[in-house]
């Protein structure tokens, strides 16, 4: 049996302009590359893979028992492991709370790049019972979405961790079915819509 020791170069650009065109179009999905080879690896990983470099601190939440997905990304990406206040990203495999979204690392006006990216595994990025207004930079008009799991005490932790922009988390859905919605620090979201 082979060892995967992490994504290719190709898969880990696509995954890369996946991201980004999702965060720089906040409300549009993007589709993550699949993995036929690896069925397994939780498509809210995949960011994470990614990003991570030697010296991003990394936090995986609702990691297998055994800690396989921490040993993956420690093993392809070489990341440290760090305490969730304060990773750079986060990948959650599991809902996020809103006492861990407002303990996230959000950066400074003066260094917002060391606020945290987070990587949020969800049931489906439609058909949630909460929906949500989008708008702000890269938004065309007013998105409206209802990712599953997302709810108003959720919105209100997420309003919180971008009040001091330019510093602030960025948050990134994922579905199971590998699709992505980015939610930048720079876009505002409200409750209402359809």
């Amino acid at each position: 049996m082979r060892v995967w020791t992490g994504l290719t170069q190709a898969e880990a650009q696509r995954v890369f302009r996946a991201v980004l065109a999702a965060l720089a179009r906040p409300g549009t999905v993007q589709q993550l590359p699949e993995l036929p080879e690896h069925p397994e690896l939780p498509p809210a990983l995949l960011p994470v893979l990614a990003l991570a470099t030697l010296d991003t601190p990394v936090a995986l939440l609702g990691d297998e028992p055994d800690g396989q997905w921490r040993e993956l990304v420690r093993t392809a990406a070489g990341a440290p492991a760090a305490e969730l206040t304060h990773a750079r990203l986060v990948a959650a495999l599991r809902p996020l709370t809103p006492a861990e979204l407002s303990s996230l690392s959000r950066g400074s006006a003066a260094a917002p790049e060391d606020a945290a990216l987070v990587s949020v595994a969800v049931d489906g990025l439609d058909g949630g019972a909460h929906p949500m207004q989008l708008f702000g930079p890269g938004v065309d008009g007013v998105v409206t979405f209802a990712p599953r799991v997302w709810d108003e005490p959720l919105r209100q932790a997420r309003d919180e961790s971008v009040a001091e922009f330019p510093a602030g988390v960025d948050l990134l859905l994922v579905g199971a079915d590998a699709r992505v919605l980015g939610l930048p620090r720079s876009t505002r979201v409200a409750p209402g819509g359809d």
